[in-house]
């Protein structure tokens, strides 16, 4: 049977929106794209940017529905229907407030905990038999107004932070999904 996993992303598109906690999935997106040297996403279909590719025989998409956040999961349908995906076979890497800044984690048929790009997959989908990639954006407090928080810049104080963890959470979607090995740089021994 005919195997691709389906990365998508979730963000907003537009200037204003590029460097925001609600961005992540955007952001891990590009920076994947940016180790594999992929070029620039400029494939559309169904709402969305993207690129196909193959690594090691095993072929897969990574996917920015320019949906808005909240409206996610009509793109998220339509390439699973596309591709006769099932469900286990996508990946969904999204902004997560219960998580501090610098962290990630996996989860599998996990609630949206009141995420609405989530909860907008699996109403779509009609389940939640999909993987997730959740990228913390929690400062040290959690923020009082959060839906004007996910869409402001990253706090100075936590974008080093931030950035390192979208570079790790980038290698554990290639390392885990598809296999990709980190070359990490090592001293010349003598």
């Amino acid at each position: 049977m005919f195997f691709m996993n389906l990365i998508f992303g979730l963000g907003n598109s537009g200037k204003q929106y590029e460097k925001t906690p609600h961005n992540a999935g955007f952001l891990v997106l590009d920076q994947i794209v940016k180790i594999l040297d992929l070029g620039t996403f400029k494939k559309k279909f169904a709402n969305s940017f993207f690129i196909k590719t193959k690594y090691q025989g095993k072929d897969f998409i990574l996917i920015k529905p320019l949906t808005y956040m909240n409206n996610s999961g009509l793109v998220v349908l339509k390439f699973k229907n596309f591709y006769k995906e099932k469900n286990e076979n996508l990946t969904i890497i999204h902004d997560d407030i219960d998580l501090p800044f610098g962290s990630f984690k996996q989860s599998f048929q996990a609630g949206s905990a009141g995420h609405k790009g989530v909860q907008s997959i699996i109403d779509a989908l009609g389940n939640n038999d999909f993987y997730r990639l959740r990228i913390g954006i929690c400062p040290y407090q959690k923020p009082d107004d959060l839906e004007n928080y996910v869409i402001q810049k990253i706090p100075k104080a936590y974008e080093d932070i931030f950035f390192k963890s979208i570079n790790n959470a980038a290698y554990f979607i290639l390392e885990k999904l598809i296999g990709f090995q980190r070359v990490l740089s090592r001293k010349p021994s003598g």
